[in-house]
């Protein structure tokens, strides 16, 4: 589904990505750590061409992304959910209006059509509820799940998470890890994960790279990374053990 090729980005004299190259095949959760600043959105911005890379090819669908003209380009990100870090939800529109929105933009469903896929998405996140509400009546977990659930109405081929767990307690991270993969499986999506969180990783991960000063240090599954004898990684994922434990207390 998406195929990488020596990738390359910098910003000025910073060099955040350097020669990056990756596969994720269809249906596959393929997570990407690494610490702050390590290019891990950077990364997912180039992908969808939110960001254009300095160097390298970025195949995604059998299609050559930085080649595509605009509106190839659009009809390429029909396809395409991206889950930003904040969910990115309009505050001045309800819920509904939220869900509705890329419908409209995008594509050409009746009203009945619109309302239909609204209710739909809702309750697979469990808030059908919350359909009239406005962004500032949501709580942290329920502003993710509604994001999460704008994402996903469109039934995307490919799903982006920048951080999808990042500011919630434990409870809430597990409950929309596990979401992730329940969409994922109920949607046969194929989706890739930028993440520090170690819990959500091991729920959600078939495979995994780690980043560290703009290339790729490891590569594997969740328990080839966390065991690796590699004092890099050995020091990265002992620190997000203890930042877990801390949340949880």
């Amino acid at each position: 589904m998406v195929e990488v090729k020596n990738l390359k980005k910098s910003f000025g004299n910073l060099v955040v990505l350097d020669d990056v190259s990756f596969n994720v095949q269809t249906a596959e959760n393929f997570v990407v750590f690494g610490r702050s600043g390590t290019g891990k959105s950077v990364l997912l911005k180039c992908l969808v061409r939110l960001m254009d890379p300095d160097k390298g090819e970025v195949v995604i669908d059998n299609k050559n992304v930085l080649q595509l003209s605009l509106s190839e380009l659009n009809e390429l990100r029909k396809n395409i959910g991206f889950l930003f870090q904040g969910a990115a939800l309009y505050d001045s529109m309800t819920v509904r209006e939220n869900l509705e929105f890329p419908l409209i933009r995008h594509f050409n469903f009746t009203p009945l059509e619109r309302e239909k896929k609204v209710k739909e998405v809702l309750e697979r996140v469990s808030l059908e509820l919350a359909i009239d509400k406005m962004p500032s009546e949501l709580s942290g977990g329920m502003k993710k799940r509604i994001g999460l659930a704008r994402s996903v109405i469109s039934q995307p081929k490919l799903m982006l998470y920048d951080e999808p767990t990042t500011g919630l307690d434990p409870i809430t991270s597990k409950e929309i890890s596990e979401l992730i993969i329940e969409l994922q499986k109920s949607l046969n999506m194929t989706s890739i994960v930028v993440t520090h969180d170690l819990l959500c990783a091991k729920i959600i991960a078939d495979r995994a790279i780690f980043l560290h000063d703009g290339k790729i240090h490891g590569e594997g599954t969740i328990e080839q990374l966390t065991t690796a004898d590699d004092d890099l990684l050995k020091n990265f994922f002992t620190d997000q053990h203890i930042d877990s434990n801390n949340r949880s207390k």
